[in-house]
């Protein structure tokens, strides 16, 4: 007798965590951290991030301060959680390689988001904006380039 959908229980936490992690491990280590990086906001809903309380306190910032706490929390990627994620997926690189691949990811996103221009054909408008963002960071494998399409295409639409 096969189980059914509803005798399947859901993945713990840290199961979940370690899939993402796992997948991140295949990958050279600046594409582990794009992917860790584009992973983000389920890394943090799964650990409970943010708290209600942290729920609360965004509620009440205003457009501006909440431009600064998003470009903030940017700037400051490679000392948060990333870190411990990135480092799990590559345990034997160093510090200062794992910091830098965060940065790296992190300012390719945001230079994917930059060059983005809706100017016509919406994919292709996504297609130009990573290009012109690729020819800026070319370290990347071509799967990144394509999963940064995918995700500047969800985050623009």
């Amino acid at each position: 007798m096969r189980p059914s959908g509803m005798d399947r229980s859901e993945p713990s936490a840290e199961e979940q965590i370690s899939a993402i992690i796992a997948s991140a491990a295949q990958q050279p280590l600046p594409d582990a951290a794009f992917e860790i990086w584009c992973r983000r906001y389920r890394l943090d809903s799964i650990e409970g991030r943010p708290t209600a309380e942290e729920v609360r306190v965004y509620r009440t910032l205003t457009p501006q301060q909440m431009a600064e706490k998003y470009r903030n929390g940017r700037d400051h990627a490679h000392e948060g959680p990333m870190f411990g994620y990135l480092k799990r997926a590559h345990p034997r690189a160093g510090d200062d390689a794992i910091t830098q691949a965060i940065i790296t990811a992190v300012k390719f996103e945001g230079a994917a988001e930059a060059h983005f221009k809706w100017d016509g054909d919406f994919w292709a408008c996504v297609v130009r904006a990573v290009a012109q963002a690729a020819a800026q960071y070319p370290d990347f494998l071509e799967t990144t380039y394509r999963d940064a399409r995918n995700n500047l295409a969800y985050d623009m639409k």
